[in-house]
C-alpha cells in the first residue's frame, strides 16, 4: 500500500483485522527490507496504484519479496484511492479477505 488515503479506504471495506503497511511511494530495496518482516506474517499481499510510480514500486517489491501475493486495481482507475469501493471490495473478496457488505461500507 502506498499511502494513508489508500489505507483508510481499505479499512472501510475490510471486515477483519489486517495490518496495512504504507510505503508512501517508491522505496529502495534496502528500505523495503526494513519495512516488512516476512517472518511476522503468514501471507503478505501487495496492492499499489496502477500508475507509473505504483508499477515501479511493485517491481521493487517483486525483486525483494518474490513470494508476496499481488492484487491489482484496473489501470482506468489509476489509484487505489480512486478505485470504486465496490471494485476494491471485489478485489479483496476474490483474495479471500472478509469484506463488509452493501450498506456496511
Amino acid at each position: 500500500m502506498e499511502g494513508k488515503t489508500d489505507r483508510e479506504r481499505l479499512l472501510k471495506i475490510l471486515d477483519e483485522d489486517v495490518d496495512i503497511i504504507c510505503t508512501y511511494g517508491t522505496m529502495s530495496d534496502d528500505k523495503l527490507e526494513k519495512l516488512v518482516d516476512e517472518g511476522e506474517y503468514d501471507e503478505i499481499y501487495v496492492l499499489v496504484d496502477a500508475d507509473e510510480a505504483g508499477q515501479k514500486l511493485r517491481r521493487s517489491i517483486k525483486h525483494v519479496f518474490p513470494n508476496f501475493r499481488h492484487l491489482y486495481t484496473r489501470r482506468k482507475y489509476r489509484e487505489v484511492a480512486t478505485t470504486p469501493i465496490e471494485e476494491l471490495a471485489k478485489i479483496l473478496h476474490n483474495a479471500h479477505f472478509l469484506v463488509k457488505e452493501g450498506d456496511e461500507i
